[in-house]
């Protein structure tokens, strides 16, 4: 199967213009990049890329996902057709649109550097940037905003409770909530499913509870919290909605993260149907939203949707998907070089499975951080292994996701 991929020879090129572009100073930035929004989306709980972007060709994909594995294009609930052999979600309809307007890049089997499976471990990793679980105390786009230049606007915003650990670290980095944000149960209830992951009886209990309620408050996407405000798939939107109010607004901010939660998907996830379904037409909607809201912004924009990590290729006793490590991440915007795959790809084959469980991490997501930073932002790649992922050894930004 041939995904449009970068081949080696063009990533090779391609880093050598890049050194030949940096060379005339670390820090040189042109005021071109001045402009240019970044939007990070963190997908916590853990995305089953596979239901995200079903690779429907693969010859191992519909044995290893049983009733999981997603029609092909053109079948009642099929997916929706990207290159050859592989599908996006039915209810990523957006997404879709983008793909097919070159915005919408597809980064497959991608992970940070933590090979284990605690969901706050994996988000220290993800956020810090670092190779280790606390390996660092500050976030990698706090780092990146305090590396620009003393012109390039470097104020960010999280739409949440509290700064995410990921901007930490930039004195311009703040926080604001809007009145329907999620409650910060959602974070508890996280912590007690991983406590009670290996637990046989109160595991499948717990999370059999949390799907329940989860399908409830995703009902027509208008569910409410137990404080009237809107919770699940539903709070999606309306925090998209919020980001892009401040991101386009007069002197807005550089950057914004979101987090939408909800994605740790144990218990009946469903297919075409179901709770992951509901999420992800969730995230498809507060996409949409965010384009809308951005107007003019959108075509100096770049949206990196990532989780902590993937969820297992097969379907575990009660429906779902246990925690993995392989996962997709998807880049969009108006500054985004799309309508491609980035990376590698290594398959469902029994051989090529991580621990003979998970898709196996082929992609290091730093490197798609890196090429955010590098071409959309314009910092050199001697500082980014320097200052933002100064232990990201033989790390390398992928080359041609990004508009120039």
């Amino acid at each position: 199967m041939t995904l449009p991929l970068m081949t080696r020879r063009a990533a090779l090129l391609a880093g050598g213009a890049m050194v030949l572009a940096g060379s005339a100073g670390g820090l040189t930035i042109s005021r071109q990049y001045g402009d240019r929004k970044f939007v990070l989306v963190i997908l916590r709980g853990a995305l089953d890329g596979l239901a995200a972007v079903a690779p429907y060709g693969d010859p191992h994909y519909r044995r290893a996902r049983g009733r999981l594995a997603l029609p092909s294009p053109g079948e009642v609930g099929g997916v929706l057709p990207l290159t050859e052999g592989f599908g996006l979600h039915p209810n990523l309809a957006f997404f879709h649109e983008q793909w097919k307007g070159g915005e919408l890049a597809i980064i497959p089997a991608c992970a940070s550097p933590y090979r284990d499976r605690s969901h706050f471990d994996a988000q220290d990793v993800l956020e810090t940037g670092a190779a280790e679980v606390f390996g660092a105390s500050e976030g990698w786009l706090g780092r990146a905003l305090t590396a620009l230049p003393p012109d390039f606007k470097r104020e960010a915003v999280a739409i949440s409770g509290s700064l995410p650990l990921v901007l930490r670290g930039s004195a311009s980095a703040t926080s604001w909530a809007p009145s329907f944000a999620p409650s910060a149960s959602d974070d508890t209830l996280g912590r007690l499913m991983d406590l009670y992951a290996g637990d046989a009886l109160l595991g499948p209990a717990l999370a059999s509870a949390i799907e329940t309620n989860a399908i409830a408050n995703a009902s027509g996407m208008q569910g409410l919290d137990g404080k009237g405000r809107r919770a699940g798939p539903g709070a999606y939107k309306g925090l998209a909605d919020a980001a892009a109010r401040l991101l386009s607004a007069e002197g807005g901010p550089a950057a914004a993260v979101l987090s939408f939660e909800g994605w740790d998907t144990h218990a009946n996830q469903g297919a075409a149907n179901g709770q992951l379904a509901q999420r992800l037409a969730g995230l498809d909607a507060a996409l949409r939203a965010l384009k809308e809201g951005l107007g003019a912004h959108w075509a100096k924009t770049v949206v990196a949707v990532v989780t902590e990590f993937g969820r297992t290729v097969f379907e575990n006793g009660t429906g779902g998907t246990d925690h993995g490590t392989g996962s997709a991440a998807f880049l969009l915007g108006g500054a985004v070089s799309g309508g491609k795959f980035g990376g590698d790809w290594p398959g469902l084959a029994p051989k090529a499975l991580f621990e003979g469980r998970d898709l196996a991490p082929a992609n290091d997501i730093r490197s798609i951080f890196m090429a955010i930073l590098q071409d959309h932002w314009g910092l050199a790649g001697d500082l980014l292994g320097r200052s933002v992922f100064p232990d990201a050894t033989g790390v390398r930004a992928l080359p041609g996701l990004v508009r120039a």
